[in-house]
């Protein structure tokens, strides 16, 4: 059986975040979704996603083929329905298309939304996760880690906690290989730890599940973290920190609130840096969106900051309540910038000019080399191609 996992208009609805990736690289839980399906079906899986992230996130089509709705966080019971999906036959649920089983002549012309299916299966006895909008990512994020704490972790040991540590229920708290912490306080009794391997908790550290610290991660000293929050792999951060998701390969390592709020990959946010996640009125927040093009209501009063792949900004930076901040920006200055802040920025509050995008490559080239990564060329053709399209957006 050939999967492969197809973007539907979440999308486009998820932009920043998925400028640079299929919805399924997105990180929600332990692990990405992609990783989560791989792990539930034991089989590998393919993109079906946007023609300018083909070459880096290729599709693969066999004779016989499962396209999986790629927003859809799996569980035991989608995963033995899909499993068992007769030839043409599709899973639908609420008039989203979960999965359709189609040959290849099929599948080489797959629509999710043309799609001919001769048996539709509504089935009413299950629910799932599904990641539409950015602010899904932290408001699921609970109920993601928990889920994948469990599947990680299951029938496995963990490694043995220091006694210098402070620990609330330590069968909910999993500790990987090569992980350095002491003097740290965890209360697990809110919901699961779990500890990447390599990864390290400096001394005076405060933290409250659910989290999940990923491999080669690193939380600094007298940090205060509030679950439910993620940081992903080969990232640092410190100050405080409260139900928020790092993609990976991120910074937020000094003191500073970052609150109810997303960062993509290769962001750094400098020192003293604050984010608002409530509304002085305490009215429900507005949101950019991508698709309808105008700032949307997310139905929250508490939702912070949205922060795409290869953004910076710098000391002292304030971030109004729902800032959405595209890919390539760079941030500076006193007061509070707007709260739609299009790719290839540069400037604050006091306005904004064109971050050039030789100067953009030029700074994601040396940013990922210090974590010994290339910026291939593919890479280079999806920044290039977001460039292009981002334009629309600048009006400078």
């Amino acid at each position: 059986m050939n999967f492969i996992l197809f973007d539907d208009n979440s999308w486009t609805n998820l932009l920043p975040l998925t400028f640079t990736k299929p919805v399924s690289e997105i990180r929600v839980g332990i692990i990405t979704i992609k990783e989560k399906w791989e792990k539930g079906l034991d089989e590998n899986c393919s993109y079906l996603t946007q023609d300018y992230l083909k070459d880096k996130f290729p599709q693969i089509i066999a004779r016989d083929n499962i396209f999986i709705n790629s927003s859809i966080i799996p569980n035991k019971i989608l995963i033995d329905r899909i499993k068992n999906l007769n030839k043409k036959e599709s899973l639908i649920k609420n008039d989203t298309l979960i999965a359709s089983r189609l040959v290849e002549e099929d599948a080489i012309n797959f629509n999710y939304e043309k799609i001919v299916i001769k048996t539709e299966i509504q089935h009413q006895d299950y629910d799932y996760l599904k990641i539409n909008y950015p602010w899904d990512i932290f408001t699921k994020n609970g109920e993601a880690i928990t889920s994948d704490f469990q599947l990680i972790t299951k029938s496995r040991d963990t490694s043995i906690l220091s006694s210098t540590n402070n620990c609330l229920e330590k069968e909910n708290i999993f500790i990987e290989e090569g992980v350095n912490i002491e003097f740290a306080t965890l209360n697990a009794s809110t919901g699961p730890i779990y500890l990447g391997n390599n990864s390290e908790i400096m001394e005076g550290s405060v933290i409250r599940g659910p989290f999940a610290l990923c491999e080669n991660s690193t939380v600094k000293i007298s940090a205060k973290i509030y679950g439910p929050t993620t940081i992903g792999p080969f990232s640092k951060v410190g100050g405080e920190i409260n139900n928020s998701v790092i993609q990976g390969y991120s910074n937020k390592a000094h003191d500073g609130f970052l609150g109810n709020s997303v960062l993509g990959e290769w962001c750094n946010i400098g020192a003293d840096s604050n984010n608002s996640n409530l509304k002085n009125n305490y009215s429900e927040i507005r949101l950019w969106n991508y698709k309808d093009k105008r700032f949307i209501n997310t139905g929250l009063k508490f939702c912070g900051l949205i922060f795409g792949d290869h953004s910076k900004c710098g000391i002292n930076t304030m971030f109004n309540t729902g800032t959405v901040v595209g890919v390539n920006t760079n941030i500076y200055g006193s007061g509070f910038p707007r709260n739609f802040i299009p790719s290839f920025s540069w400037g604050g509050s006091q306005g904004f000019s064109l971050y050039n995008l030789d100067k953009a490559l030029e700074v994601a080239e040396k940013v990922m080399e210090r974590r010994n990564k290339i910026l291939d060329e593919k890479e280079k053709e999806i920044i290039s191609k977001i460039y292009e399209i981002t334009e629309q957006y600048r009006n400078f």
